[in-house]
């Protein structure tokens, strides 16, 4: 495919006029071409001043037709082939089974929202028909159903170039839901977004839906986003990335006339907690199984272990030092960008010149750019909950062993921590009521709240919670994973004795759409 570099404003391709975005290898440090034309505010005006033309016809296409689209944006991108891989790989760093990996998650997950949308059932529909001759006073005809909230503006994540992109699961729920989307690209991946941006254009024609359903802008500054989010057109937004440019852009949100639901994925240490027991059982085991899950793509995971708590003794030094040993030999990964390299440097720098803190191990250090040196370090519980300092993300393959005197400490721990995308209890049987006693904690701090594993792995599916207590996103009641994510661009409308004639199909009688809809009280078969 040849990449041009421009802006997709509905079914256009448009130069950009506002500074060049170029993309970088960040394994070679080489420079891509082409040069990636900025836009205007303007250029975000024009995007959702069609997002909002097309949002009236498009919420209203039958179930069918939606879905059909949601599946022939995924076949659009997987008929990239080869070359769509070759970019991202060329754009992120990452390896190639990572991009083939992250692709078939994109695609995937556009058809689990497809299931979604024909089986209706995030429509809600209840139903308490009229009852004339009720005593005291007689009831209503009332109806209920979920329409969209309007076109959403969605920013691309840096870690994920696929799957959390131009084509990822904020696009996926919001077009789901029936909300035009406006894409503001990454600008780490800008070739890897025009490609699956051009592929979703084409989805819009061949099922020949308003043109305004999709757009895709490139930003060299930030006046892009911000006028997106600004613009009273749009009301959603979803975002994954730093604490402070989501909190920028929730700032927007919030202060607008008509202030709109921003939904911000900013910031998650992932704390593990190892429960003593289990310690005392396979403490060396449960280090190397750490490290491979610290170091998974250079822990530039939302979802990265970033602390780690347990009570001092031999199984605790048992973990670290089977941990410092596995970290000491582990290679150093390419990250993403320059950016985020110089970011997590100067995050393990702050560590390591804290006189709170040891540093344990690290990694093997890097023979390129942009590589990744894993570091482990280690402090008291007592400093941990004294310092909001040794809580502070370092995004990437660094992380904090936290050393506590008792189980009353690590609850101290646990009650000081902010909010959390996970959190993770590695217990046997024998930790059972130490783990009970710390979960409503951790049921309090994390979106979702595991045992046994490690977090460094989101399921597509429809029990996924993705989310989480502020700084992990913006809004504690949402996901942006899984099924249930199509429940943040959507909001209830009563009808109330509306004739049949005038009724969506969702809610008319007949149940013409075969809904499993709430009647009276009574859920129809």
């Amino acid at each position: 495919m040849n990449l041009t570099g421009e802006l997709l404003i509905g079914q256009q391709a448009v130069k950009g006029t506002h500074g060049t975005i170029k993309a970088v290898n960040p394994a070679t440090g080489e420079t891509l071409s082409p040069e990636f034309s900025g836009g205007t505010p303007q250029d975000a005006r024009r995007a959702c001043e069609l997002a909002w033309s097309a949002f009236d016809s498009y919420r209203e296409t039958s179930l069918a037709a939606r879905a059909d689209f949601l599946e022939a944006i995924a076949a659009e991108i997987e008929a990239l082939g080869d070359a769509l891989v070759e970019r991202a790989v060329a754009e992120s760093g990452l390896p190639e089974g990572r991009i083939q990996g992250e692709r078939g998650r994109t695609c995937g997950q556009l058809r689990l929202f497809a299931r979604t949308v024909r089986a209706g059932e995030w429509l809600d529909v209840r139903i308490d028909p009229a009852l004339p001759d009720r005593q005291p006073l007689p009831r209503v005809d009332l109806r209920q159903r979920h329409i969209a909230l309007g076109p959403v503006a969605v920013f691309g994540a840096s870690n994920f170039p696929l799957a959390f992109s131009v084509a990822g699961g904020d696009t996926a729920s919001a077009l789901a839901a029936g909300c035009p989307v406006v894409v503001k690209a990454h600008p780490a991946h800008p070739g890897t977004c025009e490609m699956v941006g051009r592929a979703i254009q084409r989805a819009v024609a061949k099922c020949g839906l308003p043109e305004g359903v999709f757009s895709m802008l490139h930003d060299a500054g930030f006046e892009v986003g911000q006028a997106l989010v600004g613009d009273p057109r749009i009301k959603a937004g979803g975002f994954t990335g730093s604490r402070k440019g989501g909190l920028a852009l929730l700032g927007i949100a919030q202060n607008r006339p008509e202030p709109i639901p921003f939904y911000a994925e900013m910031s998650s240490i992932n704390p593990v907690f190892l429960m003593p027991a289990a310690l005392e059982a396979r403490g060396k085991a449960l280090g190397e199984a750490f490290v491979g899950s610290l170091n998974m793509g250079a822990g530039q995971f939302c979802t990265n272990p970033g602390l780690v708590i347990g009570i001092r003794g031999a199984g605790l030094d048992a973990f670290v030092e089977a941990a410092a040993e596995a970290l000491k030999g582990s290679q150093a990964q390419t990250m993403l960008s320059p950016g985020i390299h110089d970011a997590y440097v100067r995050g393990v720098a702050t560590l390591a010149e804290s006189d709170k803190v040891r540093e344990v191990a690290r990694g093997l250090p890097g023979d390129g750019p942009n590589r990744c040196q894993s570091a482990l370090f280690v402090a008291t519980g007592e400093d941990v909950v004294a310092d909001e300092a040794l809580q502070a993300e370092v995004f990437g393959a660094s992380s904090l062993i936290v050393s506590c005197r008792d189980a009353a400490e690590v609850k101290r721990v646990a009650e000081a921590l902010e909010g959390q995308l996970t959190a993770t209890l590695q217990m046997d049987e024998g930790d059972l009521e130490a783990a009970r006693a710390l979960l409503p904690t951790l049921e309090r701090k994390a979106g979702r709240v595991m045992a046994n594993g490690w977090p460094t792995g989101v399921e597509v599916c429809d029990a996924m919670v993705h989310g989480g207590p502020y700084p992990a996103t913006s809004d504690a009641r949402s996901t942006s994973v899984g099924t249930a994510a199509i429940f943040r661009f959507l909001r209830p409308v009563c009808y109330q004795d509306l004739p049949d004639a005038l009724r969506p199909e969702a809610v008319k009688e007949g149940n013409p759409l075969s809904l499993k809809r709430l009647v009276d009280g009574q859920r129809e078969s």
